[in-house]
């Protein structure tokens, strides 16, 4: 096994224009005269690797008051940038900006900070051991307003693609089945499915897009999305149809995911729930809209139409995103894939999009509690759209798929108009709470969403459910409701997304990618059961069951508000406590008498024997590995 120092990448200097000076060739040789031409070269890598010479000494076991010295003695010489201290004043897991990018020309890339460290003693991707990441406030600045609201208008449109696709076929699904010889259950499945890959592909898509970043993620999906979209409406046969219908959510996902990560690149925490209520207009007006959309083109034409019509919009999508969205992530992590080839290099890119990752941080309970607030919504929402034509139609004699279709025409006015109230409402709770506690804490944004969350929606739902049960109120009752209820939604989902964003700011893409999991796997649920349970037990009772799942998510909700920060604080000192204790059992060991040789030469160890070694690094020295 190799030894800590050994262990450490040489990125080499790129030349790349501000890139912040390191290491001093005095102070290598310096050392390294002493030490021999192995340790030369593992200080060289040492002081490349961490920046500061101080760390090297403590690293090499030498004593630390040299080491200060030496520091002192140069640090005139060598000035940081001012990104580099704007990052690592801000940083708390070792993100030191060493360099800032610049693609101008090409016009699709900002400015943005990349890293160069060592990636630990595996060979395998860093997984951080702190939940906070602080980024500076200047990041932010790159774009002007106009060119931010332009680009959340871009990711907004390509969130609705997906969603709208989701539901647009629910108007069809009796032309549909007629087609392919089969019932409408049958139908509905693929529906459901629809909605299991939208839940699979997040896994997928977050890690890759904290990887290559948002903009290759998102042509790449667009692509996929345009292709897909043209399989389905050329679907000669139901298992064609099943196939192009599932690929087009696993592609169609990944616009929800890099859109709100890309809100959480431009938008400070405290102008995110702005933006992301306008992000989330698009995600939820797709769904509502989509059905009375298919209804009329089910009317008048075939079916295909509507998969057609989707290939003109996924489209303008892949145009809009080619031309307009800029590469705005803050840290690309292939960036720290600098120095490594071969097998070694693969191990590690394995480990940064290894699907795995997501599924980890559900060891963070606030992130598995928001995310069933979340799917409780979701759950509602579904449940509520995807039996309209057979609940509602036959209740007030509605003969046309058309007819049908104005009923979701109520929610997705009740998500536009509550676009410009929710997401304002989220920002404004958490400048009061800044204000009151002096300090920003996360949890404190979705105090916004309880009211909506635990009282509106669930009251919405249970008058919906008894009233068409008992045929109480009529048509304009039951637009009433449905209409109030997606006000509420957009009360909820831009503080829940948001705190999404703002809880680990370094993998936001992630983290929302973990929300959109659970989110969506509850959604297939609702599509999937609710026409059988409405057959069985009624919509009355399914809307009591949907109504205590909302209850029980508030609940959860109040929990993670209150205890949300001791449980972060709690899994990190967790995880920091496992990182030492893997790196004291897997980094390498150097004998004293090493630790003393002064020519290289006689320095030669069986490697075999390295395991049985007595580290040279204290705790407090892995610590501070595990930090850089």
């Amino acid at each position: 096994m190799l030894s800590m120092t050994e262990q450490i990448t040489d990125p080499a200097a790129d030349g790349e224009a501000g890139a912040a000076p390191i290491g001093d060739s005095t102070i290598i040789d310096d050392l390294g005269e002493s030490l021999g031409n192995k340790r030369r070269r593992l200080i060289r890598a040492s002081i490349q690797s961490f920046i500061n010479p101080t760390k090297v000494r403590i690293v090499m076991g030498l004593p630390m008051s040299e080491a200060k010295d030496e520091l002192d003695a140069t640090a005139g010489s060598r000035q940081p940038s001012a990104h580099s201290r704007a990052s690592e004043s801000s940083s708390r897991i070792g993100d030191d900006a060493d360099s800032v990018r610049s693609n101008g020309a090409a016009g699709n890339e900002l400015d943005r900070f990349s890293t160069r460290h060592s990636m630990g003693m595996d060979a395998v991707a860093v997984e951080p051991t702190s939940s906070i990441v602080e980024i500076p406030d200047d990041y932010y600045e790159r774009l002007a307003p106009s060119r931010k609201v332009v680009l959340v208008v871009l990711v907004s449109y390509c969130a609705f693609l997906a969603p709208i696709s989701s539901t647009s076929v629910l108007a069809a699904t009796p032309e549909v089945a007629e087609e392919y010889n089969t019932s409408g259950s049958i139908v509905n499945l693929v529906n459901a499915l629809y909605m299991l890959f939208m839940g699979f592909s997040p896994i997928f898509w977050g890690p890759l897009s904290q990887v290559y970043g948002r903009r290759m993620i998102t042509l790449v999906t667009a692509v996929g999305f345009l292709a897909s979209s043209i399989g389905t409406a050329l679907a000669p046969n139901l298992a064609a149809f099943f196939v192009f219908r599932i690929l087009t959510a696993f592609e169609g996902t990944s616009f929800l995911l890099v859109g709100s990560a890309v809100i959480s690149d431009i938008y400070k925490p405290v102008e995110r729930g702005t933006a992301t209520g306008w992000f989330m207009s698009g995600s939820l007006i797709g769904p509502a809209f989509g059905p009375f959309l298919g209804g009329v083109i089910v009317t008048y034409v075939s079916w295909r139409v509507i998969f057609w019509l989707q290939t003109a919009l996924a489209g303008v999508a892949l145009v809009g995103a080619y031309f307009v969205l800029p590469e705005t992530i803050y840290h690309k992590r292939i960036d720290d894939l600098v120095g490594y080839s071969g097998i070694e290099k693969a191990k590690v890119l394995w480990g940064m999009i290894n699907p795995m990752r997501i599924l980890r941080l559900y060891v963070y309970p606030n992130l598995i509690l928001i995310g069933l607030a979340s799917s409780s919504l979701t759950w509602n929402m579904y449940s509520l759209l995807t039996p309209i034509r057979y609940v509602l139609n036959p209740r007030y004699n509605l003969t046309t798929p058309m007819q049908g279709g104005l009923f979701y025409l109520a929610p997705g006015c009740g998500y536009l108009l509550g676009t410009f109230f929710g997401g304002r409402y989220a920002d404004h709770i958490v400048k009061l709470y800044i204000k009151k506690r002096g300090v920003r804490i996360p949890e404190d944004r979705m105090i916004s969403a309880l009211p909506f969350m635990g009282v509106v929606i669930p009251l919405c739902v249970i008058l919906y459910g008894w009233c068409v049960e008992k045929d109480v109120g009529g048509i304009p009752l039951t637009v009433i409701v449905l209409f109030f209820q997606g006000v509420a939604q957009l009360f909820c989902f831009p503080s829940l997304n948001t705190y999404c964003l703002d809880v680990m700011p370094g993998r936001s893409g992630e983290v929302i990618a973990s929300n959109y999991v659970i989110r969506y796997l509850f959604a297939c649920l609702g599509t999937a059961v609710v026409l059988p349970a409405v057959e069985s037990i009624g919509i009355g009772w399914f809307s009591t069951v949907s109504v205590l799942f909302l209850v029980s998510a508030s609940t959860g909700t109040v929990l993670t508000i209150r205890h949300g920060k001791k449980w972060r604080d709690r899994v990190d000192a967790r995880k920091r406590r496992q990182k030492e204790e893997v790196l004291a059992e897997k980094s390498g060991a150097m004998s004293v008498d090493e630790n003393h040789c002064d020519d290289a030469a006689n320095c030669r160890v069986d490697r075999r024997d390295e395991g049985q070694r007595r580290p040279i690094t204290t705790p407090g020295t892995q610590r501070t590995r595990e930090d850089v």
